[in-house]
């Protein structure tokens, strides 16, 4: 099944990207802009980039940062079904890095930043949980919604955490649990407190005169004003009254996070079951699920500092080192996880938190003007013997916070 699956994939994905325009016309948006300032424009497509796209052991994928969903979608298309069981490499085109880890952390980090964007308009952002739900209205095609898919699929298959904030309602619903009022709580707590309020209603008045309502249902994300939806024929003229409201409230939460998205869900799940199907995947809660793939939000730095391990002449009692963690305590929270994605490559702390992680402070000369760098593929600070604690401080903030791509320019 996962074979099929896999082969589905790439038939869908590359008619996506024989119709995607790779060479855009017009005026450049925002993003070619600033890539264009970093000479990145001008770099050859990944069929003449010079870099194999095969190898025996590993699932090649050469892309370019100005056409990154674009080229992502292009090098999975010409993947042999078995090659995407392989581990990932990436290699972004034009640049130095040789991906041990590090590289592909990033290439999933952007490219879910582009799947984000309005610019595609496939998921809805809910700023009351501060996820995203799939867009009822997207004109994208299933092809874009099993791109998504597989994304998370070969992120939990390659252990690379993403900053991807779906609602847990999603991974149940992977699970094959049906979606609950408690699930549009959390997605939409005023939405959700509002029909809870509605099922609990016991007076004064009628549900039918206090509430007003009719059986219509507003779309995921839509704006004051848009047209509703009838959750039963004729539903804008059945009022809700005490005898229906159990049958208004179930259709509604069934129209919101299933009937509405049902095309986009089903083929969402068709790219996440390529590489993440099969019978092992019922063992996981759906909070499991989740933590697979977005990892903890919640970032202890003691433990990051207990289970560090010192290299080049650095030990726990080096002054930089001491004066590396008082630093890092220092961090504003936005710092804090910009320290952290520099370091490891992600912002988010996997399961069993950051003392999990196997991170390494390296010396990397005496005292002198050099930011510090890092090995992002195995988790490794190459850090100066600054002369103080002042300079330590200034040059880590200018460093996490300029920090992307691989190699010089």
């Amino acid at each position: 099944e996962r074979a099929v699956a896999a082969r589905e994939l790439t038939v869908a994905v590359a008619r996506a990207s024989r119709s995607a325009d790779p060479t855009p016309t017009g005026t450049p948006s925002a993003r070619d802009a600033a890539l264009a300032r970093h000479g990145s424009m001008n770099l050859p497509p990944p069929h003449a980039s010079g870099v194999p796209g095969a190898h025996p052991d590993m699932c090649i994928l050469r892309v370019r940062r100005c056409h990154l969903v674009d080229d992502g979608l292009s090098e999975i298309a010409r993947q042999r079904p078995r090659d995407l069981l392989k581990p990932l490499r990436v290699h972004f085109i034009g640049e130095d890095g040789i991906d041990a880890g590090g590289v592909k952390k990033e290439f999933f980090q952007l490219l879910v930043t582009e799947l984000l964007s309005p610019d595609y308009g496939m998921l809805v952002y809910l700023p009351e949980s501060r996820t995203y739900w799939f867009n009822p209205a997207s004109l994208e095609g299933d092809d874009e919604f099993m791109l998504v898919g597989l994304v998370l699929g070969l992120a939990i298959y390659n252990a690379v955490l993403l900053d991807f904030p779906l609602p847990l309602a999603l991974y149940r619903r992977l699970l094959g649990q049906a979606p609950t009022l408690r699930d549009l709580e959390d997605m939409e707590p005023t939405l959700g407190r509002s029909l809870r309020a509605l099922l609990d209603y016991e007076g004064p008045g009628s549900v039918e005169d206090v509430f007003c309502a009719s059986f219509t249902a507003a779309a995921p994300g839509a704006t004051a004003g848009g047209a509703d939806v009838e959750l039963a024929p004729g539903g804008a003229a059945i009022p809700v009254t005490e005898d229906n409201r159990r049958a208004y409230v179930d259709a509604y939460v069934n129209h919101y996070l299933d009937a509405s998205v049902t095309a986009q869900f089903e083929a969402f799940a068709r790219g996440f079951a390529t590489l993440c199907g099969g019978p092992a995947i019922a063992l996981f809660s759906a909070t499991e699920l989740e933590r697979l793939v977005c990892g903890s939000p919640v970032l202890d730095f003691d433990a990051l500092r207990a289970a560090a391990r010192y290299d080049g002449g650095f030990t726990a009692e080096s002054r930089a080192a001491v004066w590396l963690w008082e630093t890092v305590a220092e961090l504003t929270p936005e710092e804090s996880r910009r320290f952290l994605k520099f370091f490891t490559g992600s912002d988010r702390a996997p399961i069993g938190g950051l003392g999990a992680l196997r991170c390494v402070v390296q010396r990397d000369g005496p005292h002198s003007a050099k930011l510090p760098t890092s090995h992002t593929c195995f988790n490794t600070l190459l850090l100066p013997d600054y002369a103080s604690k002042a300079d330590l401080g200034d040059r880590l903030r200018l460093a996490i916070m300029n920090s992307e791509g691989f190699g010089l320019e």
